[in-house]
């Protein structure tokens, strides 16, 4: 009955009907878990996501509004497969202005973020936000989900990258919120509610994203540290050293190098034989700084205080791929695995080598037969810390070993008045984890929102916050 209401108001054009078609929609980016949802809208523009919201509201269905499909906490996908549809914005693509005297542009929410990326930086202008997957993921994801990436410390989270929204409404209606002025003091920024909701207030159509002028020189350096402590030392005064023009200093312990390497056999090793830590650090900039010399003599007042073990600094845009490509196929080398716990965590960054220690010790005491691999953004207090369970247990051995391990984690995470989602979101993942953690005023505040803006609940039901009885 609901995919022939759907069919005939919305057009066959945007909507699929057959499960047969729903199977990259409807199963997760790790390969964990596949659900099923009633159909699969996929508008063209806003105006087909506006209608697409009234019908469903109409047919008494809830939406899943969907990205890129490139989350990591089950955000994106049905958990009442029966009620619910899923609306990719996949199609919503165009960019619709780029204005560089403005350093802005404007663009939909379906868009690629490194089709965006490249956009813009024909027009010698930058967008700063990097991640893993931004050959896939999609500016509405990105906004929906507040990420953050590889170059927070310099530019900030998607929240500062984001001038103004378009946004469907839960009851249809188009809030056109795309102005680009840099100041608008007019009482409360309603943009704000909507970046790092994940689709649980409205649907995300298109922004206004800030643009920034095309670094031209980049500099990448590897180094070899005595332990993560020793990389949040020299972090700071890295920062001192190369004012704010650095903009990534990720934390790498053996173990990446080695699951790297498993995933991309085909990757060198850019340090001999095997040291405690690594860090990766990439400042950039443009104009008149010599972005080089500052690398250089920055390593060199490092191995001077005697804060390094070793290095290594790209001279080559091959030797700095190289370098990336082991903090990005470590990933690639833990998903291989099979199912592990991903946890996305923050605390403040001056306890980071504290909890981490913490952390592996108590794994290693509770749970000895699992790997923990600890990496991260250090400067600005995130750290991934991944536990892979034995290899020969079966699957649902993996899930109650997982299980463990998170509980162990984010118990020590609310000791150290830490996060549990640092930048990847709470979905349906990390809703009771939240919840549970979580003053009860702050839940009432954040139900109020939402009762106020989505009174029927329609609106991604059970993410972040428990569905309506």
């Amino acid at each position: 009955m609901y995919l022939e209401r759907l069919t005939s108001i919305l057009g066959e054009d945007l909507v699929l009907a057959y499960p047969a078609q729903f199977d990259r929609y409807c199963r997760d980016w790790m390969g964990d878990v596949t659900v099923g949802c009633v159909a699969v809208l996929r508008p063209r523009t806003t105006e087909d996501v506006a209608q697409a919201v009234r019908t469903c509201r109409d047919l008494g269905l809830s939406i899943v509004p969907q990205g890129g499909n490139t989350g990591l906490v089950l955000g994106g996908l049905p958990d009442d497969p029966a009620r619910q549809v899923i609306l990719s914005l996949e199609r919503l693509n165009r960019i619709r202005k780029i204005e560089p005297a403005d350093f802005s542009a404007i663009v939909e929410a379906g868009c690629i973020l490194q089709t965006v990326k490249n956009a813009v930086a024909e027009k010698d202008l930058f967008f700063p936000l990097a991640l893993g997957a931004q050959g896939s993921c999609q500016i509405g994801g990105n906004i929906s989900t507040n990420a953050g990436g590889l170059n927070v410390l310099r530019y900030g989270m998607m929240r500062e990258q984001v001038f103004g929204l378009e946004v469907v409404l839960p009851d249809g209606r188009i809030w056109n919120g795309l102005s680009a002025l840099r100041k608008d003091n007019r009482g409360i920024d309603l943009k704000h509610l909507f970046i790092g909701a994940e689709g649980t207030l409205g649907i995300v159509t298109a922004a206004a994203i800030k643009l920034l002028p095309r670094p031209t020189k980049v500099a990448t350096g590897l180094i070899a540290v005595a332990s993560l402590r020793d990389a949040v030392s020299i972090y700071s005064l890295c920062r001192s050293l190369c004012s704010d023009l650095m903009t990534a200093f990720e934390f790498l312990p053996p173990s990446a190098l080695a699951l790297a390497k498993e995933a991309m056999p085909t990757l060198d090793y850019p340090i001999a034989g095997e040291h405690p830590a690594y860090a990766l650090m990439e400042i950039a900039g443009s104009g008149l700084i010599d972005i080089d010399a500052l690398m250089e003599s920055t390593l060199a007042e490092l191995y001077d205080r005697g804060l390094v073990l070793d290095g290594v600094l790209s001279s080559s845009e091959k030797q700095t791929r190289n370098l990336w490509a082991f903090r990005e196929g470590m990933i690639h080398g833990i998903a291989n695995r099979g199912r592990h716990l991903r946890t996305d965590i923050s605390v403040a960054f001056s306890r980071l080598p504290d909890f981490v220690g913490q952390a592996e010790s108590l794994l290693g005491l509770k749970l000895p037969a699992c790997q923990a691999v600890s990496y991260g953004h250090v400067g600005d207090g995130n750290v991934h810390l991944d536990v892979i369970p034995p290899s020969d247990l079966t699957e649902d051995e993996k899930i109650h070993v997982v299980e463990a391990a998170k509980d162990l984690l984010f118990d020590l995470v609310y000791e150290f008045d830490g996060s549990i989602s640092a930048e990847h979101g709470l979905g349906r993942e990390k809703r009771d984890d939240f919840i549970k953690s979580t003053p009860p005023v702050t839940i009432e505040l954040l139900q109020s929102i939402k009762n106020a803006i989505d009174p029927d609940g329609i609106m991604n039901p059970g993410c972040q916050l428990p569905r309506k009885n």
